[in-house]
């Protein structure tokens, strides 16, 4: 009862003049989570074909508000300011992206493709978010690179497992910044992923 008085006490004095401060309207941001690969690199026509499943998102991954660790300790979700796209999906979408541009592969491709890969890539993204007290920006997902072996009863046989870490400087304390500085940290991720895909695949 009280809680309906307070929420209509607004309307009930709105023909009275701005008695009350107007709360300020502050608009949602989407932000893109996309590295750009540093080479585009022509596809080998006599390379495997990898299959990249999509990226699972550890628990509270799978919001798309921007991640901040504060100084004491605890983790901000921003409301107004997300990713334009899941976290997990976008590092998925880079994964392809990048691990097609480094030309080591025929092809790339998701599930549901109807080409038979040689190489399967899967993983889960575990931390994404800018470290205010460490003034950087984290990126860590683990990943898992298979062989596939249609022919065994066990299908796909593991190469590596892998826990990728990436880093970068956050230049300063707005969610500009705090974006320039995760897409970097997904950039190093990204970088140290097509390595290892090279020294498997190669």
């Amino acid at each position: 009862m009280h809680r309906r008085l307070v929420l209509l006490a607004p309307l009930a004095l709105a023909g009275c003049g701005p008695l009350l401060p107007q709360q300020k309207y502050i608009p949602r941001i989407n932000w893109p989570l996309a590295p750009q690969p540093p080479a585009q690199n022509a596809d080998n026509p006599a390379g495997p074909v990898l299959l990249v499943r999509a990226i699972a998102a550890a628990p509270g991954l799978d919001q798309q508000g921007l991640q901040v660790l504060q100084p004491d300790g605890s983790l901000v979700v921003d409301y107004y300011n997300l990713w334009a796209a899941s976290p997990a999906d976008a590092v998925t979408q880079a994964l392809l992206a990048w691990a097609q541009a480094s030309g080591g592969f025929s092809a790339v491709i998701s599930p549901g493709s109807r080409l038979n890969p040689v190489f399967i890539l899967e993983g889960e993204l575990t931390e994404l978010l800018a470290d205010i007290a460490a003034g950087r920006a984290r990126c860590v997902v683990t990943l898992v690179l298979m062989k596939n072996n249609p022919g065994l009863d066990a299908g796909a046989v593991p190469l590596a497992q892998v826990r990728l870490v990436g880093s970068a400087p956050l230049r300063g304390a707005t969610p500009a910044a705090q974006v320039q500085a995760q897409r970097a940290a997904l950039a190093g991720v990204l970088n140290q992923a097509v390595a290892l895909l090279g020294r498997y695949t190669g």
